[in-house]
């Protein structure tokens, strides 16, 4: 899957709205239930068939799987029977009860139960076997279309399924999810909150329990009557910890869902209680105030009833809310707006959204501990121009996701480790270089850099510009990103391109013939001899003549240059059209070869003959060429190494070309310096066409070396 976006930048937050269509055949859902109708067939989905493809990439079933529709399974299926509820969420044999606790707790919310399930389904009037689900992803709702057939055993669903075996809307939501990120191998652990943005299109807030503040109780209050989607967990120390139950009854490692929240009078006190639920569908709390304890009997049965309680083993618990505290170690919620994290009245947030990539060798420069490289990731220009009501300073919320890790699992990728860090801008409109950050310090930045796919934090800075940049924590770490800006007043945000001033040394003056030094000397009687009495050499003849020079040089690294390059040198030095470079022209382009070489020794920062990536992004700026981030992407591709790493013959063809492809571009003046703006679409000349394509397919194809028993 390719890191390169050809228009990144800000984004106006989208209103909740039609989803975008996702079937490969461009179709909607409704479009393709006609069709199917018309038929009078069943639908098959083609985007996510009915095989092992489908359900694992490293693993082969362990049980003989028959996929059946629920019509194949039970005589009168439902959709939805008697309402959608948490106690139609029972775990199967997949890993996935971070997913189930989403689940359960979307049933809580109705308005957006509505948008991830839509009612215009059902196996009724206008069944075909289709069936559709809306998820949020990155920044927009995506409509996932599928067929109903499930992976079964015995008649039995496999996976997730309802307390009520002729209920299957909970069953087929899943079997949506799974689609949506490659297979149901996929969905095997991860964070509950992860599932709830995806359902809501919320922002997250983590809690430590052992550090919650003094008013969690009410922190947890307020975010169930705002319709926020709250999980909880416990934490394991290893993996042999993993679903392991406590003398309690509770499981380590496992995602459970806060359902309620409530005071009862108990012998003239008030006690706080808690309300969780194990998407298991059974294995309960066994403490004070579960369900058969002693305590429940000082509690009239209309306070009972109230509170919902029943003894049955649903997996559903009341606990005290301090011994909640001390058995759980965290809390996710997911409030459906910013709105919800504020403790006072409601507020209108703007939201910005920037769309991006860390590239390897270009814009993936890692945290800030490497220096050489921080300052090449992607840098964010935020502007907070207005302050909070009776307030000193802006509040703002940065939410950095990373794209589609659980997607490309089964190419071997894991979730990077995220963060992000906030810098007071120095006042300049351009990309800050690597001395900006050794000498200044971050005003704010995400609390600690996680291997999570979201991060996010709350802050408060005085009105002003500052930089944001977003990196993973190593260097030369690859992927797309989603960065969303929540500001409770009018921000304006923007893209900093990749623009560094270079302090250049003073160009040299042109020396007179007899000035030339010896080298030079022995060049000039080289090339008459090779040119011969008309003085002019052709692509062949210059390859002898560059190569018999550059060879000599001890300072740089240098494999012999192409007869392909000379072509290209040619090309732009030739002015008559012959083809052949007479010496007048190649005095020009040897005081540019001259000028190039210095670039090249100069920005070769740690004198290894070979020029990084990273330095190149500064010698090209250095040559006069201003090109935009993204263009920079391609050229690495086009010319490092898979050390990311260019030898002086590809720093070379790579001036040459961007040469020959600016002259039809006019110079900008900037500070008495001539600076060539290059854009993609004006240099499609420069890189093959299918090069985006080849670094995907290189990307898999490494994925497979490491693991030879995925499968695409």
């Amino acid at each position: 899957m390719p890191y390169l976006h050809p228009a990144p930048g800000p984004q106006e937050h989208p209103t909740p709205k039609d989803a975008r269509i996702t079937h490969s055949s461009g179709q909607s859902f409704e479009q393709l239930r006609q069709e199917s109708l018309q038929k009078g067939t069943l639908f098959e989905d083609a985007d996510f068939p009915a095989n092992s493809s489908s359900l694992f990439y490293s693993e082969r079933p362990q049980i003989p799987f028959v996929w059946k529709r629920p019509g194949e399974i039970v005589e009168n299926p439902e959709f939805i029977l008697g309402g959608a509820t948490r106690t139609d969420i029972c775990q199967g044999e997949l890993g996935d009860c971070w997913l189930l606790a989403a689940i359960a707790s979307l049933t809580l919310n109705e308005k957006a139960l509505a948008r991830v399930v839509p009612q215009d389904q059902g196996f009724g009037p206008g069944y075909a076997g289709i069936f559709h689900f809306q998820f949020w992803q990155h920044s927009e709702w995506l409509d996932v279309v599928i067929d109903d057939r499930l992976p079964t055993f015995r008649d039995r669903l496999i996976f997730l399924h309802s307390a009520d075996h002729n209920e299957f809307w909970s069953a087929l939501l899943e079997k949506a999810y799974a689609k949506l990120n490659g297979s149901y191998e996929a969905l095997k652990g991860g964070n509950t909150i992860e599932a709830m943005e995806d359902f809501t299109g919320g922002v997250a807030e983590t809690f430590e329990t052992k550090e919650a503040p003094e008013n969690f109780y009410e922190i947890l209050e307020k975010a169930l009557k705002r319709s926020s989607l709250v999980g909880c967990s416990i934490d394991i120390r290893n993996a042999a910890e993993s679903e392991a139950r406590t003398p309690f009854g509770l499981i380590k490692g496992h995602a459970y869902t806060v359902t309620g929240i409530d005071q009862v009078n108990c012998r003239g006190q008030k006690i706080e209680l808690i309300r969780v639920r194990n998407p298991w569908g059974h294995v309960e709390w066994n403490g004070s105030w579960s369900d058969s304890s002693s305590e429940w009997h000082s509690v009239s049965p209309a306070e009972q009833r109230r509170l919902c309680h029943t003894a049955l083993d649903d997996g559903e618990f009341w606990m005290a809310f301090r011994d909640f505290k001390a058995h759980f170690d965290k809390v996710e919620i997911c409030n459906l707006t910013p709105d919800a994290l504020e403790e006072g009245a409601l507020h209108k947030w703007e939201v910005m959204v920037h769309q991006g990539s860390w590239v390897r060798g270009s814009t993936a420069g890692g945290c800030r501990n490497f220096l050489d490289t921080f300052w090449t990731n992607p840098q964010i220009k935020l502007s907070l121009t207005e302050t909070d009501e009776g307030q000193e300073e802006c509040t703002f919320l940065v939410a950095l996701m990373q794209k589609d890790r659980r997607k490309l699992k089964r190419f071997g990728a894991n979730v990077l480790t995220i963060g992000y860090a906030i810098y007071k801008c120095p006042g300049k409109d351009e990309h800050l270089s690597k001395d900006f950050f050794r000498y200044h310090a971050s005003q704010a930045r995400s609390k600690t850099f996680i291997n999570l796919r979201e991060v996010s934090d709350r802050f408060k800075l005085p009105p002003g510009e500052y930089i944001l940049i977003p990196s993973t924590f190593e260097p030369h770490q690859e992927a797309d990103f989603c960065l969303r800006i929540f500001s409770e007043k009018k921000a304006i945000t923007q893209d900093v391109d990749g623009n560094v001033d270079i302090e250049l040394p003073e160009p040299p003056k042109p020396m007179l013939p007899g000035q030339e030094t010896e080298e030079e000397q022995q060049f000039r009687a080289l090339f008459e001899q090779v040119a011969g009495e008309d003085m002019e050499v052709t692509a062949e003849k210059l390859e002898y003549v560059l190569n018999a020079v550059l060879q000599k040089r001890k300072d740089i690294k240098f494999k012999k240059l192409s007869l392909i390059s000379c072509k290209n040198i040619i090309s732009l030095m030739d002015t008559s059209g012959n083809g052949m470079l007479e010496f007048s022209a190649f005095k020009v382009f040897w005081d540019k070869l001259k000028k190039w070489t210095n670039l090249f020794l100069q920005f070769d920062a740690d004198k290894s003959g070979t020029m990084s990536s990273y330095e190149l992004r500064t010698a090209l700026r250095a040559a006069g060429f201003q090109l935009s981030s993204h263009l920079l992407q391609l050229i690495v591709l086009r010319y490092a190494d898979e050390e990311l790493q260019l030898g002086f013959d590809d720093f070379l063809n790579c001036m040459v070309r961007l040469e020959n492809a600016s002259r039809v571009f006019q110079a900008l003046s900037t500070k008495n310096k001539e600076f060539i703006h290059l854009n993609i679409n004006e240099l499609q000349g420069l890189i093959p066409a299918k090069m985006m394509e080849e670094r995907a397919w290189v990307r898999v194809s490494e994925a497979r070396k490491r693991h030879p028993s995925s499968s695409s």
